[in-house]
């Protein structure tokens, strides 16, 4: 059985086999934490994300982890909110489910997420964490014993607080 945990801190410093990149389309860094997995990773990530030419938003892929404490990074883009008119639910879904899949395809086993697209992307965080947790719930009963570990990494209070009251319920 895999065992969804939930952490405050920097995703940086987790000691996982992969983290998952919030990502933007094009692959070459940013903002919040895509900003910060790329200055900790080193410009060795950046190089890697310039050859794999973007990533459509809700799809994901892989690189080294260079200079963090992770064999791999896992990019997704997530959804830009706007106001649930525009797929939005789904595109996020999306990002767990196929960033799951490319561990899985990877013998990645333990996982560490950021709360994605919560972040300037303005997705509601509340419901940002239900479609997380619900995601990552659907593929371990898909793909029983794929994963030993999902680790939702919050930055932030009320990220923490929110996934902590879904996970108590």
């Amino acid at each position: 059985m895999t065992k969804i945990s939930i952490q405050k801190g920097d995703i940086t410093l987790v000691e996982a086999d992969a983290i998952v990149n919030a990502a933007n389309t094009s692959l070459l860094g940013g903002s919040g934490v895509n900003g910060a997995i790329h200055k900790a990773a080193g410009p060795e990530l950046l190089e890697a994300c310039k050859k794999l030419n973007g990533c459509p938003t809700g799809e994901a892929k892989i690189t080294d982890g260079y200079n963090l404490c992770v064999k791999h990074v896992i990019h997704t883009p997530g959804p830009v909110w706007s106001g649930g008119k525009s797929n939005e639910v789904t595109l996020l879904h999306n990002c767990y489910h196929n960033s799951l899949l490319l561990a899985m395809e990877h013998n990645i086993y333990t996982v560490a997420f950021p709360n994605i697209s919560t972040g300037i992307y303005g997705f509601p965080k509340d419901k940002a964490a239900m479609i997380a947790l619900f995601s990552v719930n659907q593929f371990c009963r898909e793909f029983p014993g794929a994963l030993t570990e999902v680790i939702f990494v919050c930055f932030d209070d009320e990220n923490y607080n929110i996934y902590k009251s879904i996970i108590n319920k």
